[in-house]
């Protein structure tokens, strides 16, 4: 049965698409996501600071939800898209947040669907659908764009209406010029200040909240706190570091919501204190930092740094452990664990035997063995050094990959 695309503002339906339609647009998403963000940061300069700052993430994800929400409507007519309708509204508050026009975000998504409709025709020569076919999609996805512009639009009125003397909108305006990424734009965020009575501190502290917020208690919250908690990535902008004061503050006003406590930095900083801060909670649902109700990121800043770029860590570990290539698999993977705790603890024998859960002999077997394979490598601080990086982030992928 075919699907109908339905017009956002008269309920008509349009030329019906198949749902076989569907099948063949929903693989390209993935890559149609990128191909989007990299014609809008061409065509829109203003956004590159957004695509790579903290907000990226909830930004592609904003673009996969309104591709897929069109994808399913054809496969289905009447799927939910709460998901995506709260993305679209959320980004014209921050073109409303940062004292845009909505031109630059409506031509965004109009560059967007001529990038997904120069992905259909393409699809349509190779499996020769119908010229009938892809007009149909045209004026159904162009259709669509009008309904995501809707729904963005009141995001974006429902800032722009309150009242100037609303000093939470100002605050929540000056909590997303701050963390919007380096450079930060001083005057802007001087003239905020000012019109929100907040003052800039020299240092901040990032709070990043697992979503939803719904338990958080605002009024709890010291009235210097910055907070959005209704961002699909909620987080709270602590003036200074967090003294053992703030800390009970934040645990009456969490009220058990799963927290990461980001590094205190200038505010300046604050972009990246944020992103790392989101690393760490990413890392928690990984398995790879250990869940707890609220986590520092201070005491992760090793696990963070020899995972902030995996492939550069497997080319190292590539090069490090290349002596072992010609061993079994399982021969190979003792040897490197064995090397992990020797490397890490610089313990004697007995008690790597320990922490290995083998005999001492055992342990001094392999380490010769190692020897015979790495020679004077092990003896060198600068390959000592790099093996022992390589090792630890191939221990944490690993942590992962048993989770």
């Amino acid at each position: 049965m075919p699907s109908i695309a339905q017009s956002p503002e008269l309920g008509e339906p349009l030329d019906p698409l198949p749902r076989e339609f569907a099948a063949l647009m929903r693989p390209e998403i993935p890559g149609l996501v990128k191909e989007i963000g990299f014609e809008i940061e061409r065509a829109y300069p203003v956004y590159t600071h957004l695509f790579n700052g903290p907000h990226c993430d909830a930004i592609r994800q904003g673009v996969e939800q309104a591709l897929a929400a069109f994808v399913d409507r054809v496969d289905t007519p009447g799927t939910n898209s709460t998901l995506r309708d709260e993305l679209l509204r959320q980004f014209g508050r921050v073109e409303a947040y940062e004292g845009r026009a909505l031109d630059s975000l409506l031509g965004a998504y109009r560059l967007g669907a001529r990038v997904a409709l120069r992905r259909a025709k393409s699809i349509g020569r190779t499996y020769n659908l119908s010229p009938t076919l892809i007009l149909a999609f045209a004026d159904a996805l162009f259709a669509y764009v009008d309904e995501l512009e809707s729904l963005s639009r009141e995001g974006y009125v429902s800032v722009r209406t309150r009242a100037v003397s609303d000093v939470a909108a100002l605050r929540r305006k000056l909590l997303h010029l701050v963390v919007a990424g380096p450079p930060l734009p001083r005057a802007a965020v001087a003239e905020l200040c000012r019109e929100a009575s907040w003052q800039l501190p020299a240092e901040c502290t990032l709070v990043v909240l697992r979503p939803p917020a719904a338990r958080v208690v605002p009024d709890r919250l010291d009235r210097d706190v910055l907070a959005d908690l209704s961002l699909p990535h909620p987080h709270l902008l602590v003036p200074g570091p967090l003294t053992a004061e703030r800390r009970a503050m934040l645990d009456a006003a969490l009220a058990g919501t799963p927290a990461v406590l980001g590094l205190t930095v200038p505010p300046a900083q604050a972009a990246h204190s944020l992103r790392w801060a989101r690393r760490v909670l990413q890392l928690v649902d990984d398995g790879i930092v250990a869940d707890a109700p609220v986590v520092a990121c201070e005491d992760h800043l090793t696990t963070l740094w020899l995972l902030s770029d995996p492939a550069l860590t497997a080319q190292l570990a590539q090069r490090e452990l290349a002596p072992l290539d010609g061993l079994s698999g399982t021969r190979r993977e003792r040897l490197i664990e064995t090397l992990r705790v020797h490397v890490s603890t610089r313990a004697p024998a007995e008690q790597v035997g320990e922490l290995l859960g083998v005999h001492a002999q055992t342990v001094r077997y392999r380490l010769r063995n190692l020897d015979n394979h790495f020679g004077d490598r092990l003896l060198d601080p600068e390959r000592r050094f790099a093996l022992e990086a390589a090792l630890r982030a191939l221990h944490l992928h690993g942590r992962r990959s048993a989770d």
